[in-house]
């Protein structure tokens, strides 16, 4: 189709013969005008070849006009419309990667990258728009599922090791007749094992499933009327005590006789400071100092990381302690 000479000032030229035309706006059509152009009453109907060339016309004018006139938005907006099945197209690629619901927002993600691609295009370079703006668009619409698709968000550089990892897993398979391992895939990816480990766990975190989802589908056996929620295991109360008690048995290990009888007078038998001090031939503010000062130590040295021998300050702790 042969590209239509702009129109001057004072006389419009007819616009192209487009199907199921409906008259523009007043204003738009007046903008139109003003700009020099043709009107475009549908520009979604457009055949691609001619809105290829349409387009060309309308990016030299574009790049003449100042930004933010009524002039400026028609021929902008024109563009937007006439080069929307660039978007259609790529969307294509990422119809299976969304349920139905989610197509209209790759829609909208990939105009967004549209618009990116229209604002930055210089028609003096005499390239084709397409050649860019399908890499904008594509990238918006990647960008889109990168930052929304996950059920755990992950940096970005797992994201992509993630990818890397389910290609070298699928050509390897192939090559090897089985399953890679870690150190087949380390050796693959150029990467070490704990890298190849780091990216495996951050796929897990890709999709999630739903604790109100029947049982039925994670396992075996009769589970009707149970979710997942149901079943799962919840956290044990005394399992915290356990620890605590695996992490306090060696620190009273190195108590003296004289500390361990007084801690279990006091909370083995539940005597009073007062007994304690009698038992002990020591008055009860004594006592009150020494368990003061004990299980401080105690709970300091429970909390710390194992302590080093070579440490000054571990050395004074249990110096101060035995003075005690």
């Amino acid at each position: 189709m042969p590209v239509p000479a702009p129109s001057s000032p004072t006389a419009p030229a007819a616009a192209p013969a487009v199907s199921a035309a409906v008259p523009c706006p007043r204003r738009s059509a007046e903008a139109a005008r003003i700009a020099g152009l043709p009107r475009i009453d549908e520009p979604r109907e457009v055949a691609p070849a001619d809105a290829r060339e349409l387009s060309k016309v309308f990016f030299r004018r574009l790049r003449e006009l100042t930004e933010g006139t009524p002039e400026y938005q028609y021929v902008r907006n024109t563009l937007i419309e006439m080069n929307a099945s660039l978007v259609q197209y790529a969307v294509r690629r990422f119809r299976s990667r969304g349920d139905g619901g989610d197509i209209e927002d790759i829609v909208q993600v990939g105009t967004i990258g549209l618009i990116k691609a229209i604002d930055r295009f210089d028609p003096a370079r005499e390239n084709e728009f397409s050649t860019l703006a399908m890499p904008y668009i594509t990238g918006e619409i990647k960008r889109h599922f990168r930052d929304t698709s996950w059920a755990v968000r992950v940096p970005r550089r797992l994201q992509e090791l993630r990818i890397d990892i389910a290609k070298a897993k699928e050509e390897l398979t192939v090559t090897l007749d089985r399953s890679p391992t870690v150190a087949d895939l380390a050796d693959r990816l150029c990467l070490s094992d704990e890298e190849v480990i780091e990216g495996l766990v951050a796929a897990n975190g890709h999709t999630s499933g739903s604790l109100d989802a029947p049982h039925a589908e994670h396992g075996e056996g009769s589970t009707e009327g149970h979710t997942l929620a149901d079943v799962m295991g919840e956290e044990e109360p005394a399992m915290e005590l356990v620890e605590d008690i695996q992490t306090l048995a060696p620190l009273l290990e190195e108590l003296s006789d004289r500390e361990r009888r007084m801690l279990r007078m006091r909370f083995g038998e539940e005597l009073t400071q007062a007994q304690i001090g009698a038992a002990l031939g020591i008055s009860q503010m004594q006592v009150s100092r020494l368990l003061t000062r004990l299980l401080a130590h105690l709970r300091i040295s429970m909390l710390e990381d194992p302590a080093d021998p070579a440490d000054p300050a571990s050395h004074a702790a249990e110096t101060a302690a035995g003075q005690a």
